[in-house]
């Protein structure tokens, strides 16, 4: 590269989470010199001990391999660097729906004593349209280096789904957004160094509303499932036959209902798009608030299938955000567990997949409970249940109650 004199490395990974990590592992297993720099110091002294933070397929072995090792370190503090990968958390300010861009702020103010003329600056944070604009330029720009001119600002908004993180960083198509045409180029070519999926080329705007348009899709169609839902138990009809039929259309593709939306994105990305346009948003807000409302619903109709028995004691299967993946984060299961626990219901916990996790199978873990309440349906328990398994079930509960969500 050799595009700033003096440069530490090539690249500088802003933040070793879920994104940070295994970006920084990629490029210094493509060949370039990385330094990964979060705050988090038990993080980095993991990491120097030679131990893979993240639990994810395929992640350990991208870690051990012998070119990452050579090319891969971490500190403290932001090096001098070629480019940086700003890889932050953006949560929700629940309060406002409004994104928290303290992190983003933090990392790009990280970066300005150390920033060059000929430095490349990609934010990888979802965050909302414009920020690279109002919030990291002027940042970047109180270095005394003009974006542009000076240095070059991108956005290059992950796409990484938990549990195949491996696969989806090298072979998803990824999106690239610079300020200027210089920027989303330069961005692209560094990006080309491990991605083998289409690399979009945009400006930085459109990068950052393209990332939230992805998740508001996905979240307004899951709203609609789940609403349909609702008026299908008020019709006194099996809402999955309903689906099924009308799915039967070639231009209807009706999602499956459920218990809520988790995850890192789609119950928080479509908040940022309100932000930004709250005249204009009339239907994001209203499939958010019905998305969250689904722990609620199915917490009531828990506590009506066993509102006759006296102090029950509830086996609950499954509290990841999604079948067959640990991720926890934003988990609709542990805000329905939380309800119940709220309610007084004695409550058991089973995840074969995160945790926590007794001896035995669900069959034993059922075993003494009066119902058996299913909140994500792990491949474990599909497979048990459709392999008559539910009368093994059913025969171990104290009451023969399995609820399906």
């Amino acid at each position: 590269m050799n595009y700033v004199a003096g440069a530490e490395c090539e690249v500088a990974v802003i933040g070793l989470g879920y994104v940070g990590l295994p970006a920084a592992l990629m490029f210094a297993n493509s060949g370039l010199k990385t330094i990964g720099v979060d705050i988090n110091m038990s993080l980095l002294s993991k990491i120097r001990e030679g131990k893979c933070p993240l639990e994810e397929k395929g992640l350990s072995k991208i870690f051990d391999d012998l070119s990452t090792k050579a090319n891969f370190s971490v500190r403290e503090s932001a090096p001098i660097s070629e480019a940086y990968i700003i890889a932050v958390p953006t949560p929700l300010d629940s309060a406002k729906k409004v994104a928290d861009l303290n992190a983003v702020v933090a990392a790009c103010k990280s970066i300005t004593h150390v920033l060059q003329k000929g430095a490349l600056v990609i934010i990888e944070s979802t965050i909302p349209p414009l920020t690279c604009r109002n919030i990291a330029g002027p940042i970047l720009e109180s270095s005394g280096l003009k974006i542009g001119r000076d240095i070059l600002v991108a956005h290059c908004p992950e796409r990484l789904f938990p549990g195949n993180v491996v696969e989806e960083i090298v072979h998803n198509s990824r999106i690239v957004g610079g300020a200027n045409q210089a920027a989303t180029d330069r961005a692209a070519e560094l990006y080309g160094r491990f991605v083998k999926g289409e690399i979009n080329r945009t400006d930085d705007v459109t990068a950052e509303f393209s990332k939230l348009i992805e998740n508001a899709f996905r979240d307004v169609n899951i709203a609609l499932a789940n609403e349909l839902a609702a008026v299908a138990e008020h019709l006194g009809i099996k809402i999955e036959q309903a689906i099924a039929m009308a799915n039967k259309h070639p231009r209807v593709k009706i999602l499956k209902p459920g218990i809520g939306v988790g995850g890192h994105c789609i119950p928080i990305d479509p908040w940022f798009i309100a932000e930004v346009a709250p005249n204009e948003t009339a239907l994001i807000p209203v499939a958010r608030r019905i998305n969250d409302r689904q722990p609620e619903r199915v917490a009531a109709k828990i506590r009506k299938a066993v509102a006759h028995i006296a102090d029950p004691c509830l086996a609950i299967y499954g509290v990841t955000y999604k079948p067959d993946v640990n991720d926890q984060r934003e988990s609709p299961a542990w805000q329905v567990v939380e309800l119940l626990r709220q309610d007084g219901y004695r409550l058991d916990i089973y995840d074969p997949v995160a945790g926590p996790k007794p001896e035995g199978n669900p069959i034993a873990f059922a075993k003494g409970h009066d119902a058996l309440v299913i909140l994500v349906e792990h491949s474990e328990i599909v497979d048990l249940l459709a392999n008559a398994g539910s009368s093994q079930i059913l025969g171990a509960l104290a009451q023969p109650i399995i609820l399906r969500f």
